[in-house]
């Protein structure tokens, strides 16, 4: 490959990522704005208990929630105690390292989780199906994303 060719195509894959990027800016502002208003839970919240409504007995330990959701150990703490707060999770030690520490999902916050979880979902699709209406180029990209593929990925 030439290298104005290979030129070209890293072009054209630095405009398809600032495309992604805008879609995803847009899909999380309106994401944020929803579930602020209908649910009172930020982004980072309700993607909390999401992980822990699908982990193991409703718990993870802190500092696999904060790489789940790729954030620091100080700001999950914060997180965590905004959920323990509204009483959706607590904390717990853990019995066989008492250094580690558990979030657990309390039954309220898989309530909230479960309430929510329909707005989430309806909220993507929107968001993206908007967007799609008005760019074609976007509307070719959600259908080969939602088009399933067999074989190997």
């Amino acid at each position: 490959m030439s290298v104005q060719a290979a030129t070209a195509e890293t072009g054209a894959d630095s405009q398809l990522w600032d495309r992604l990027l805008t879609l995803h800016t847009h899909v999380e502002s309106r994401l944020a704005t929803t579930m602020q208003r209908r649910h009172g839970l930020g982004l980072s919240e309700y993607r909390a208990l999401s992980f822990l409504a699908e982990a193991a007995k409703g718990e993870l330990r802190m500092q696999e929630l904060a790489d789940k959701l790729g954030l620091n150990q100080s700001s999950v703490t914060r997180l965590v105690g905004r959920l323990d707060t509204a009483e959706l999770a607590c904390r717990d030690l853990c019995p066989d390292d008492r250094r580690g520490v558990y979030t657990v999902l309390t039954e309220a916050g898989r309530t909230r989780y479960r309430q929510a979880r329909t707005t989430y979902d309806d909220t993507v699709t929107a968001a993206l199906d908007d967007l799609a209406a008005t760019d074609p180029s976007i509307a070719t990209l959600l259908t080969a994303i939602r088009t399933p593929h067999s074989g190997p990925r």
